[in-house]
Formats: C-alpha cells, structure tokens, sequence
C-alpha cells in the first residue's frame, strides 16, 4: 500500500474512533497529515468524522491548493500554521470535545497553561496548553494567533470552540488529543475538590525525562 493510500485509511480509522467515542460530534472536527513530499491531506467540509471515506479526503498541494478529493475543511489555515511554525509536525487533530470546550469558558483556567498538570502523560505528550480568544469558525485569525505563539505550543485550546493538537505524525497527535480531553475531564470532575497535582519538582523531572518543554 502506497503512504498516500495508507494515511488516508489511518485518517479515516482514527476519525471514526473518536467519533464513536463521543469525542466529537455531527459534523465537527477535523484531521489533516502530512505527506513525505510536503502535501497534505486533510479531512473534507461539512463531513462527519464517523463516515468518511478515503477516497473523500483532501489532497492540497504545499500551497494548500486542492489536487484531489471533496473541498477541504474550513479550518485548513489553522492546520497549516502548526506545519509552518514547528519543525517535525506530521499531522493536525482538532476536535470540539466537550470537556475541553467547558474548561475554556471557565474564568479562572489559566490562559497560558490550561490544563492541570494531574497526570504525567498529560506532561509528556501533550505539555502546557494555550488558551487563545474565541474566534469565529474558519476566521484566518486562528491561524494568526497559533504563528503568534512561535512554534512554542504542540497544542491550544480555543475558547468556546476546541482543542488544536499537533504531532510527529497522526497517532502521535490522536493521542495526545486524547490525552488532553481526558486530563480536562479529570480537571472538571475534580473541580472544588482540591486535587493534588503533580509537583514542579516531578514535573521538571518528567520533562527532562521525555525532552519536553514545560
């Protein structure tokens, strides 16, 4: 099987998981990855996670112009800005899972590191979060805001809308995605109940550990 035929099925397998999981719904969400030679393929508009078809996905030339496949997501800007500031980025998860939408609505989450450090995989893969301003769905503007943040962040969160998670390749940041959801999760159900969160001291030796920034 060719990477081309390959990643359209991965992309298909992990949209569909995260459907059925109920990681997002109707027809929100969206995945793109990256091909060897600097393409991209991305998942369709208006098209549910749960029932795509490979044959569906987008193919956009290094320009982000469309070689094959239905009309990409109106989100593409917002992928394509992760792929221009950080330097190994494969692939683009961005979901609207709805523990993480409620985190960033609420007035005391930390803006510039949103989630709670509770658990260590929430350290390793997925590392402080941004929250960025609301912005309305397929603004350019997002795109902005995450080359505004330098490469610094493999991931953001984007008030009343969803996370944005970049990694290494496809399954890297489908699980890192799901990292995050869950440590939100863990983060609401836990809230007023004055958890105990990982200490700097642990968290400095996990990031040193796994070559991450903190």
């Amino acid at each position: 099987m060719s990477e081309h035929a390959k990643l359209r099925e991965d992309i298909c397998i992990l949209a569909k998981s995260m459907f059925d999981r109920g990681l997002t719904c109707g027809s929100s969400g969206n995945i793109s990855a990256r091909l060897s030679d600097g393409s991209v393929l991305v998942t369709p508009t208006g098209r549910s996670m749960g029932f795509l078809d490979p044959a569906q996905i987008s193919h956009l030339d290094t320009d982000l112009k469309l070689l094959s496949g239905d009309l990409p997501t109106k989100e593409t800007p917002l992928h394509s800005a992760f792929y221009e500031t950080r330097t190994g980025t494969g692939a683009v998860v961005h979901l609207h899972s709805t523990h993480s939408v409620a985190l960033s609505m609420l007035p005391d989450t930390d803006p510039d590191n949103v989630l709670p450090p509770l658990t260590p995989y929430t350290i390793m893969r997925v590392g402080k979060v941004k929250l960025l301003p609301f912005f309305l769905p397929g603004d350019p503007a997002m795109g902005d805001a995450v080359r505004g943040l330098a490469g610094k962040r493999s991931a953001v969160l984007l008030a009343n809308h969803g996370p944005v998670v970049a990694g290494k390749d496809i399954w890297a940041a489908a699980f890192a995605m799901e990292e995050l959801e869950e440590t939100a999760k863990l983060a609401m159900l836990t809230r007023g109940l004055n958890p105990t969160p990982i200490s700097d001291e642990k968290i400095q030796q996990i990031a040193r550990k796994f070559d991450v920034d903190w």
